[in-house]
């Protein structure tokens, strides 16, 4: 599970409630129907409104993505360069033949093996795991687009509530003792629409980024590895050429974890 995710989640609520909390109205933002009302409309409305943008099966599929938002972030690009580099040793000792035998562990890296043990032409096997890899990247986008949208849609459609309960208010102007309650309920929606946004729609849209540009860098890993092992590379020139893909800060702390004597005098 991604604890940063969590982590930030609860802090942020955790200062709106806060917040709430020191005003002494916590009933006024939750134990009112016109409260409830409020975060539905919010809610349901922003639902509505990005599912107008999308096909339904853009939308549904992109409410499904979200467990990527919870998921540790397994993707190890140093241990796929590595499982390439043991796969390259064993294909240029045994031959291609032998990593049918293998299990990997990447889905992607092992479609791009299975085009070699069937014997692809290099150019085919190239465009086959470009064009895969294309659709993917388009798969990514397209769910931080729709949760992008989404964040952009709730704050509107708090302002949509907050100027229905104003017209609402202005229309009974004759109790003045009602005024303050009305405007408060009329700005109910605007803070929803604020919290959602902020607090769990941008920052899916974000952490989804995020997790593509990881998810890419792999692919790409994958697809030089795939074809280095076809053109029969010296494993440790295939190494040397996928660290390149690396932040030398992470891969000089793993190869300290390894090493625990590393840079000693």
């Amino acid at each position: 599970m991604d604890i940063a995710t969590i982590i930030g989640w609860l802090l942020s609520m955790g200062a709106v409630l806060l917040l709430i909390d020191a005003t002494d109205q916590m009933n006024l933002f939750f134990g009112t129907t016109t409260a409830i009302v409020s975060i539905v409309f919010v809610l349901g409305g922003t639902l509505a409104g990005t599912m107008g943008r999308y096909s339904m099966g853009h939308f549904l599929g992109s409410l499904r993505v979200v467990y990527k938002v919870f998921a540790s972030n397994n993707q190890d690009s140093q241990g796929l360069i590595d499982e390439i580099v043991e796969m390259a040793g064993i294909a240029r000792k045994q031959g291609v033949l032998e990593l049918e035998k293998r299990k990997i562990s990447d889905e992607f890296l092992s479609e791009g093996i299975r085009l070699l043990i069937d014997g692809s032409k290099p150019e085919v096997v190239k465009q086959t795991m470009v064009s895969n890899m294309k659709g993917i990247i388009d798969r990514n986008a397209a769910s931080e687009k729709v949760w992008r949208s989404m964040g952009d849609t709730s704050p509107a459609f708090g302002m949509i509530g907050t100027v229905i309960g104003l017209v609402a208010m202005m229309a009974n102007m004759d109790d003045p003792k009602a005024i303050g309650p009305a405007m408060a309920a009329a700005l109910l929606t605007t803070l929803w629409g604020s919290v959602f946004a902020n607090v769990l729609f941008l920052p899916i849209a974000d952490k989804l980024k995020f997790r593509a540009t990881d998810a890419k860098l792999n692919l790409l890993i994958s697809i030089d590895g795939v074809m280095a092992i076809q053109g029969g590379q010296n494993p440790r020139v295939i190494q040397s050429v996928l660290a390149a893909y690396l932040d030398p800060t992470k891969t000089s702390r793993r190869e300290e974890r390894r090493d625990p004597n590393a840079g000693a005098a």
